[in-house]
């Protein structure tokens, strides 16, 4: 099918010339909106024109094209890429939200037998088809808020049974839904019941990376990345380390947690063995910001578990300044129930001081980045996927300066598909 997307007020293609990632000073001067502007998405799904209308159907005539939208005072933007999610579990935590409210601290929920632990056995006695039918549904509500590409881990199994059950919830909906999706192996989660550091560490390294890496050469999954919990008191640093190199010396992308609640040095580790992207960073040191400044590892901030669990804010300010890669995620989980890029939008620019066109290239390009996946999604470029969101408003900023933007999604196109229309 093609696609023609023509007379929108404001395109926001974002960059224009192939670049992978964006740091704030690039994005000071190579940010691009383009107005009046029509997009051209091919049969395979690939964007082939951008440009005013005339030009476009100068060469394609408009009858030409399977399918036109009028897009007459609405704006596109790029679709959107959630950058960090755990989407496939079972029960929820509603009642240690009430915990939260009353004051109690993440890891005193933790060390009660709650949070992670305890979606841990709720996710165990679920059945694959359960787990699937929830994370439908779940991407579902993703798609109608915009979210094109998400990163999706396992990490409620810590057994490799679970696991490998996760991950291939995750592969089966690959197939079953619109949104392209980026698997992580998260089997360092957090410590099983019963088990210390070491023991935990050696379950993941002996059984469950086997397993995971014989489910691939079996065609059962695909992995993309290995992510691990590092945090004082879960997995320290060298337990992290041995884990994460063990995971990338079999081609998967090493993208984990760091500095959540405790700075122990994680993402120093992480840079020194090649990771890809580090998440959350709320207790980075000046020193880790400076070696993820001279890296190309992505920083992936995440607003909302801040927000809910109160955390200190990570230094998002000074890691734009000193020019780290910073793309965003919904962190969506039962601790962090966010489905919408939009409003971890929002929340990005009030409570870190984000500009505008910072958010949008942390929920597209650099999101995308963070999960190696930039040469072909998060800009509206010629040669990428055309994914396409649709804004009826005047300017692209009401999708972040609304804070139920969701309302305003006119349409969402994947790969020149419309897969959402209001």
């Amino acid at each position: 099918m093609s696609l023609l997307v023509k007379n929108a007020s404001q395109v926001v293609v974002v960059c224009s010339k192939m670049q992978k990632f964006l740091k704030s000073q690039d994005i000071a001067e190579q940010f691009i909106v383009l107005e009046n502007t029509s997009v051209a998405i091919d049969h395979s799904g690939l964007i082939s024109q951008i440009g005013p209308l005339q030009e476009i159907i100068s060469s394609t005539p408009e009858s030409d094209f399977e399918k036109v939208i009028d897009a007459t005072d609405k704006c596109v933007i790029p679709g959107m890429v959630d950058g960090h999610t755990h989407a496939v579990w079972a029960g929820d935590r509603v009642h240690e939200f009430a915990l939260k409210l009353k004051g109690a601290s993440y890891m005193e929920i933790h060390k009660a037998g709650g949070g992670i632990g305890f979606t841990v056995d709720k996710t165990r006695a679920a059945s694959e088809e359960v787990l699937l039918d929830l994370y439908l549904q779940r991407l579902k509500l993703m798609l109608r808020n915009g979210t094109t590409l998400v990163e999706s881990k396992s990490g409620y199994g810590l057994d490799a049974q679970t696991e490998l059950k996760m991950l291939k919830v995750i592969e089966k909906a690959k197939l079953l839904q619109p949104i392209d999706i980026s698997s992580t192996f998260c089997g360092a989660h957090s410590k099983p019941k019963g088990m210390d550091e070491i023991c935990a560490t050696k379950d993941v390294l002996e059984n469950q990376i086997p397993a995971v890496l014989d489910a691939i050469k079996n065609g059962e999954i695909s992995v993309d990345s290995i992510d691990v919990f590092c945090e004082k008191g879960v997995f320290e640093t060298e337990s992290s380390k041995q884990i994460l190199l063990a995971g990338k010396e079999k081609g998967m992308m090493i993208n984990f947690h760091a500095e959540e609640l405790n700075y122990i040095g994680g993402v120093e580790m992480g840079v020194s063995i090649g990771a890809t992207a580090i998440s959350h960073l709320e207790e980075i040191s000046d020193e880790g910001i400076q070696h993820m400044a001279s890296s190309n590892a992505v920083a992936v901030i995440l607003p909302t578990t801040a927000h809910i669990l109160k955390l200190k804010h990570p230094p998002v300010k000074k890691m734009l300044e000193e020019g780290v890669i910073v793309a965003l995620g919904t962190d969506f989980n039962p601790n962090a129930y966010c489905v919408s890029m939009l409003t971890v939008m929002n929340l990005a620019c009030i409570m870190f001081r984000m500009s505008m066109e910072e958010a949008l290239v942390a929920s597209t390009l650099n999101a995308a980045a963070s999960v190696g996946k930039s040469d072909m999604h998060g800009s509206i470029e010629v040669g990428k996927w055309g994914d396409l969101v649709l804004i009826d408003a005047p300017r692209w900023e009401h999708v972040i300066y609304q804070m139920n933007a969701s309302e305003i999604i006119s349409h969402v196109i994947k790969k020149g598909q419309v897969v959402v229309s209001k």
